[in-house]
């Protein structure tokens, strides 16, 4: 028997039953919260490949370099506002923490995500300071 375990997006369901659906390809994310939850899951476990493939392909950069050293540790996930723009285009406002070096760090950013082709992507963002 297997563990179950808890999905680093926060939401309470465990791993397989939310983003890790996602990650296995078994299904799309339905909106652009999710996907930007999978996203926030992808960087905590290292799913550079599932992050290109969710990204944008006039944004996508040539790689991540996810196991840069030192390797930020994630450390939680809120989710602020998800808008959405039209059935295509939607925004969505988080705050994600994590520890560099021993020294903690909040990226708070705007979203902006697109359904291509029936698909959600991350377009870009803009970090709030």
């Amino acid at each position: 028997m297997t563990a179950v375990k808890p999905c680093p997006c926060g939401s309470g369901r465990n791993y397989e039953a939310c983003c890790g659906r996602y990650h296995a390809r078994v299904e799309a994310a339905p909106n652009a919260e999710a996907l930007m939850r999978s996203r926030y899951s992808a960087y905590v476990l290292g799913l550079e490949d599932y992050l290109r493939d969710t990204w944008h392909p006039a944004t996508r950069p040539a790689g991540l370099d996810l196991n840069a050293v030192p390797r930020p540790q994630w450390l939680g996930l809120s989710v602020k506002t998800q808008v959405p723009v039209d059935d295509d285009h939607a925004t969505v406002e988080f705050v994600a923490r994590y520890k560099l070096n021993g020294r903690a760090f909040r990226l708070h950013e705007v979203s902006r995500f697109e359904r291509v082709d029936g698909r959600w992507l991350y377009r870009d963002g803009e970090i709030n300071e």
